[in-house]
């Protein structure tokens, strides 16, 4: 796998946004309606990928810069956006590694929380997350209010590999995508 960075208008980037658009249709019955500039993708405040396999691009996901809210969001968050595998590469660890890649990222721009929303009906998500050291948080953004949406977030160790697991990520005073992977 091949991971490049590129902008959230690069040609795979939407094409691969619209694919995971349609899946929160099929999962949740409309698409994620939540605000996104693409220039907030766009370095040092943002980031966004598309993985490769073979030349083909197989997934995407990007982080941008966030800082407190009234709504649980802190200084220094990064958000983890339109996280994405296609159906035919799953299960192979692309997610995972992209995920890596984008913690990484959020590092290297001086973030130090990744946070994410998702939901209930992407549980292989939450399992990807959790496995990855994802804890729920305070519930933030459009979907704040939606029984089914699930917030989560990670301190990341800007020493450490790319992330802290565990009881770090437990949420801030003040705190809260991701998407089919």
């Amino acid at each position: 796998m091949e991971i490049r960075t590129v902008g959230y208008d690069h040609p795979d980037a939407v094409r691969l946004v619209a694919e995971v658009q349609q899946e929160y249709v099929a999962r949740y019955g409309g698409a994620d309606d939540t605000p996104v500039d693409p220039r907030q993708f766009d370095l040092p405040g943002g980031l966004f990928a598309v993985a490769y396999l073979g030349g083909a691009p197989v997934a995407c996901g990007g982080w941008r810069a966030r800082d407190a809210d009234p709504y649980g969001l802190c200084d220094g968050d990064a958000e983890l956006k339109r996280m994405y595998v296609v159906p035919g590469a799953r299960g192979r660890g692309l997610a995972r590694a992209l995920l890596r890649h984008l913690e990484a990222a959020a590092v290297a721009a001086g973030r130090s929380r990744m946070v994410l929303e998702t939901g209930t009906e992407q549980p292989e998500a939450v399992a990807l997350y959790t496995a990855e050291g994802y804890a729920p948080i305070t519930k933030f953004g459009l979907y704040r209010d939606e029984p089914s949406s699930i917030c989560m977030g990670k301190h990341l160790d800007p020493a450490g590999p790319a992330a802290v697991p565990g009881p770090a990520a437990a949420p801030r005073p003040g705190e809260r995508d991701a998407s089919p992977v």
